[in-house]
């Protein structure tokens, strides 16, 4: 029941804090008539788009979900400026993630090939343009692929970065490789044992290193990148994976945690580069998860702390974009899906501006008339709505 709640609220994927279950919605929706494939909106930036794939793999480590293969796997993918406007645009997954993802969805009567159509504004394979251009990391939460953060990753990439985003191996529904082998979900067998949560973060990290470490010998616009400027953002467990990405990577220069859990933990000594939280109201003070209030202290450098009224966990992401594909009516009393696509897309930019490109940021100063559903905590955080996360 909760996963038709959650897939009712058009969240689509159903990763709910870093790896705990849904929280159902504030009022269900009804089903709807599907309105056939979803289009990403276009990216607010100056320069067209191009992304390209690379797969990755450490030899130095086993990978810690299958116990049958002695190197761990990556596909990462980027997405850059370029000058080239006309060409095949990327897809959004494959047909066949696009069938897995359904399937553990459990969304029924519409096409399993649905999520694959969904229209991106990326060219495939585009030469890359620019120079010292700063690199973001992107990671999304448990269960859901890199592609579920692809909105927020061309908007950047129009705005003058190169975005690495790392889909981490057998913890989604699918990741789909060149040779055809598709990796699935290993991982959630294991997301109730004791320290699961600590023990991803701390892979993910290592994963995060070991892109960094490779994206120089192994991309050949790597020398378009400004490696003195490297930021971390992600979703859920993804937004818990750039705390511990900075604690153990001293060249993640600054981190966002979108609505995620935090496991890795801060020394007492602080952690003094900057960092930003921005999340749903279950992140306020006091409204069901207090991990952000402890780390909050322990935030020594530049920090803000930022809630979005009317916001659910998944609206940092893809996932209310693509309900209407799935026939899924909007829910009342939920941040619109453009809205919450616009929200996201401009804080986090904001924050990359000011920490990588040194541009003053007066939105990250206070609140603002043009952004009323913005609160910045912890002083100006009223009471959370909906219920406790768990």
């Amino acid at each position: 029941m909760r996963q038709i709640l959650a897939v009712a609220a058009g969240l689509v994927v159903l990763a709910a804090s870093a790896c705990s279950a849904p929280t159902p919605p504030r009022t269900a929706a009804l089903p709807a008539t599907p309105t056939g494939p979803a289009t990403l909106p276009a990216p607010t930036g100056a320069y067209p788009v191009g992304t390209t794939a690379l797969y990755l793999k450490d030899a130095s480590r086993p990978d810690p979900w299958n116990l049958d293969v002695d190197a761990r796997e990556l596909k990462v993918t980027l997405w850059y400026p370029t000058k080239q406007r006309d060409g095949k645009r990327a897809p959004y997954m494959t047909p066949k993630e696009s069938e897995l993802a359904m399937r553990r969805y459990g969304i029924a009567d519409v096409p399993d090939d649905t999520l694959s159509k969904t229209r991106t504004n990326a060219i495939e394979d585009a030469e890359p343009t620019g120079r010292r251009l700063p690199l973001v990391v992107l990671s999304p939460g448990f269960t859901n692929p890199m592609s579920t953060l692809t909105s927020l990753a061309e908007d950047l990439a129009s705005r003058g970065y190169v975005v690495a985003g790392i889909d981490h191996t057998y913890e989604s529904y699918a990741t789909a490789f060149p040779d055809g082998r598709v990796a699935e979900c290993l991982a959630c067998d294991s997301d109730t044992d004791p320290g699961f949560g600590t023990g991803v973060v701390q892979g993910r990290a290592a994963d995060v290193s070991f892109v960094l470490d490779q994206l120089p010998s192994k991309w050949d616009g790597s020398d378009r990148i400004d490696r003195s400027r490297i930021a971390m953002a992600g979703q859920s467990i993804g937004g818990a994976g750039s705390v511990a990405a900075m604690l153990r990577d001293s060249r993640v220069r600054a981190g966002i945690d979108m609505d995620g859990t935090t496991y890795a933990r801060i020394p007492k000594s602080g952690l003094s580069r900057p960092f930003m939280f921005l999340g749903s109201p279950q992140h306020a003070p006091s409204g069901g998860d207090t991990s952000w209030e402890r780390d909050w202290k322990l935030l020594t450098g530049w920090k803000r702390w930022i809630v979005l009224s009317g916001a659910e966990h998944q609206s940092f992401t893809d996932g209310p974009l693509l309900a209407g594909a799935l026939g899924i009516s909007p829910v009342s009393g939920v941040l619109p899906a453009a809205r919450s696509a616009e929200l996201t897309r401009t804080y986090v930019a904001a924050f990359l501006d000011q920490h990588l490109k040194s541009k003053r940021q007066p939105l990250l100063e206070g609140p603002s008339s043009r952004h009323p559903e913005v609160t910045f905590c912890p002083a100006t955080c009223g009471p959370p709505t909906g219920r406790p996360r768990s």
